[in-house]
């Protein structure tokens, strides 16, 4: 269980384009990505197709809204949420704390308005500092001008860590696990009502062992996101070392009976026509893949 620190698809996902933020409902099980880059944001004619904002996946199940990551992407839906008429109750999950996952949360506007109320969770980082005090540390001068305690929303930051098991509403749980020793990563498995959808990136493998985790989070999934940022040329040029994320990917698929995978946290060293060549590829050996795009939805039936 979480420790809290108070601040005070019968079908396989159908395809769902939108500009808005998501309404939730009762029977409603959908994803929206309004961030699918990694490491540092790349706006430019070059990125349009696919988009430049760092990781943000919003995903609104029953009556409940989560947010997955809180880069550039973050900022987007701030301001799409501001058009609710009522007032704005979520559960904001990081990963970890890298920039490309954090460095939205400052210009998330909703988090500075009275009534919104938001629930933060976060495993440590490696130094040990949790995720209260990395997104506090970097909104702190010379940094940031606006420190966090500026934000008056309501905010309650939950310690969890590598297999905890969040609770949420009635038949709403999230599983985690550790993905990436060097970054302390989580991955998370949201359950509901028989579906679940795995969000699992940063993941980092470099040969073809899968992790024993990831299998486990990831079996009968309907949906997976993962890495795409990994896909060799690029990756093997900057780091040399080669990397084989999208192969992994598909690897996952056929051993956990995933019913479809998404390739997300693009390389900023990718632009659309690169992404566009890989995704031709890659569906060459499993159909039921596709890039991350900004604005894209799926909606688990």
């Amino acid at each position: 269980m979480p420790d809290s620190d108070s601040l005070t698809l019968t079908k396989m996902p159908t395809h769902v384009n939108s500009a808005e933020a998501m309404q939730p409902n009762q029977t409603g099980f959908t994803a929206h990505f309004w961030g699918v880059r990694g490491s540092v944001p790349t706006p430019g004619s070059d990125t349009v197709r696919y988009g430049g904002n760092t990781a943000c996946v919003e995903v609104i199940v029953g009556n409940t809204r989560l947010i997955f990551d809180g880069g550039t992407g973050l900022r987007v839906l701030g301001k799409q949420l501001l058009h609710q008429k009522s007032n704005i109750d979520a559960h904001l999950f990081f990963t970890h704390a890298h920039w490309d996952r954090i460095q939205g949360f400052p210009f998330f506007l909703p988090a500075f308005v009275p009534g919104n109320s938001f629930h933060i969770y976060g495993s440590p980082a490696p130094n040990g500092a949790s995720i209260k005090q990395c997104l506090t540390d970097q909104m702190l001068r010379p940094n940031f001008f606006t420190p966090l305690q500026k934000m008056q929303a309501s905010m309650q930051f939950h310690n969890i860590h590598a297999g905890s098991v969040v609770p949420l509403e009635e038949g709403l749980t999230i599983e985690t696990i550790a993905l990436n020793r060097h970054t302390s990563a989580l991955g998370f498995r949201i359950n509901w009502q028989g579906r679940a959808l795995v969000y699992a990136t940063d993941t980092e493998p470099h040969n073809r062992e899968l992790d024993q985790n990831l299998l486990y989070l990831a079996q009968d999934a309907d949906l997976l996101i993962y890495d795409g940022t990994y896909a060799d040329n690029a990756y093997h040029d900057l780091n040399g070392k080669a990397s084989i994320a999208w192969e992994t990917g598909l690897n996952l698929v056929k051993e956990t009976a995933i019913k479809e995978l998404i390739l997300f946290h693009h390389n900023p060293a990718h632009d659309d026509d690169f992404l566009d060549h890989m995704e031709m590829e890659i569906r060459q050996h499993f159909g039921n893949v596709r890039l991350a795009r900004e604005g894209m939805s799926l909606q688990l039936a």
